[in-house]
């Protein structure tokens, strides 16, 4: 398995842990899961937008803690192509969620995805 892939893993189950405690709790939480817990409201916000039918409180927590990490690394780090990281939430998804996690997953990371194509066309 990827290191890349085991790490995200890792901060998968932090933020999943995060949910139902106080998130500073977190034990020994990683550099990344930190700066994801203090990104909570925005990304919150951008799960809120682009998953409508979906309330917070109703979308399984385990698709939560990988849309956060996904969204984080598409709008706020972007360190890998976008692509990459969408494929690698899907295969999370298929890996701890649900049987329809990695669709709703897809879906809502291409519509972050698609946001921020736009936003860099009306930049430029």
């Amino acid at each position: 398995m990827d290191i890349r892939h085991r790490q995200r893993i890792k901060i998968v189950q932090e933020l999943y842990a995060a949910q139902f405690t106080n998130p500073t709790n977190t034990t020994n939480p990683t550099n990344k899961t930190n700066a994801i817990l203090k990104s909570f409201l925005a990304l919150n916000s951008l799960i809120k937008k682009h998953a409508p039918k979906f309330p917070l409180e109703k979308i399984a927590k385990i698709d939560l803690a990988i849309l956060r990490l996904a969204i984080f690394e598409l709008v706020i780090e972007k360190k890998e192509p976008p692509k990459v990281i969408i494929n690698e939430a899907v295969e999370l998804a298929k890996e701890l969620g649900s049987e329809k996690s990695y669709s709703f997953i897809n879906a809502v990371l291409g519509k972050v995805y698609d946001e921020q194509i736009q936003k860099f066309r009306n930049k430029n």
